[in-house]
């Protein structure tokens, strides 16, 4: 998780330094690279500040952390996934649609919000009926 945190915080660096760059050579009349560059910079502090406050509550060293650590160190469960489920490409549809009607015409958001939802609640109720009910 160290390793996780250095790179976001490199990332941070390097999205809002870049940012910056990309402002002053366009005059800061483009408007589409440098709030991206900053976002992406800003949301990568998060995660950097999420992870160290994970790591801190947490007080756990991972198998990538150990400089000594082998491979199979990280080996075993990593959780329970539905390898026959369709709804996360239903809920990956809405969200492509969601992301085109940003960019064509905001009532096309409309549409997107029940599809996406229906993928929501399809993840979330999976197994709880059916014959992978629990």
């Amino acid at each position: 998780m160290k390793a996780t945190i250095q790179v976001m915080w490199l990332l941070t660096a390097f999205c809002i330094v870049v940012g910056f760059i990309y402002g002053f050579v366009t005059d800061f009349h483009e408007l589409a690279g440098f709030p991206a560059l900053l976002a992406v910079g800003v949301m990568s502090a998060f995660l950097a500040v999420y992870f160290q406050l994970t790591l801190r509550s947490a007080k756990a060293m991972l198998p990538e952390d150990d400089l000594e650590g082998e491979i199979s160190d990280s080996a075993g469960d990593y959780g329970h996934f539905s390898p026959w489920s369709w709804t996360p490409l239903l809920f990956g549809a809405g969200a492509m649609i969601f992301v085109l009607g940003l960019a064509i015409d905001w009532w096309i958001v409309g549409l997107a919000f029940p599809i996406a939802m229906l993928g929501v609640f399809g993840m979330v109720f999976e197994h709880s009926r059916g014959e992978h009910a629990h």
